[in-house]
């Protein structure tokens, strides 16, 4: 099975997301926010650093590479 490793723009898209994530938990409040929250930015950020997305791999098992 080969990794689906993500473009460098999409990997831009993935920080560029985290990061807007996390500055609108910021402005709600750290303390307000459900932790469930915080999963999104975390997958967006190790998607972003290492490369390897979890949801390009299941979208490409479901519906196939083109």
């Amino acid at each position: 099975m080969a990794i689906a490793k993500a473009s460098k723009a999409m990997r831009f898209f993935f920080f560029n997301a985290a990061t807007i994530i996390l500055i609108g938990i910021w402005l709600t409040g750290f303390d307000k926010v459900h932790w469930f929250l915080y999963a999104v930015p975390v997958f967006f950020l190790f998607a972003s650093a290492v490369g390897i997305c979890p949801g390009l791999i299941m979208a490409n098992k479901i519906f196939g590479k083109d």
